[in-house]
């Protein structure tokens, strides 16, 4: 599913106009951003939580020439899915299967 098909589904389900419900996943993403931006860890009940991890710096061999590189430190976004969410997941996918 892409934003516009997530906007066009959040539009059909709460009886918005589609330029208001883009206006308010634009809003989430925005607000989402700027928390985790912030390093503070956003947690959506029943669904999961995302959160921004520091990787430190290290050092990487190039498998083909042996050459040790440094790798430098990143900040990596990381997502948990909720017990609650994969549960639904592991049903939905019995039932497909």
């Amino acid at each position: 599913m892409n934003n516009k098909e997530l906007t066009n589904e959040l539009a059909r389900r709460l009886g918005y106009e589609n330029q208001d419900a883009a206006q308010l996943v634009n809003s989430m993403v925005t607000m989402m951003s700027e928390q985790l931006q912030e390093g503070k860890t956003l947690v959506l009940a029943d669904f999961g939580t995302f959160e921004v991890k520091k990787e430190l710096e290290r050092i990487e061999v190039n498998p083909l020439t042996k050459q040790r590189f440094l790798v430098p430190p990143k900040l990596v976004l990381t997502f948990k899915p909720a017990a609650a969410f994969k549960e639904k997941l592991k049903n939905t996918r019995a039932i497909h299967e």
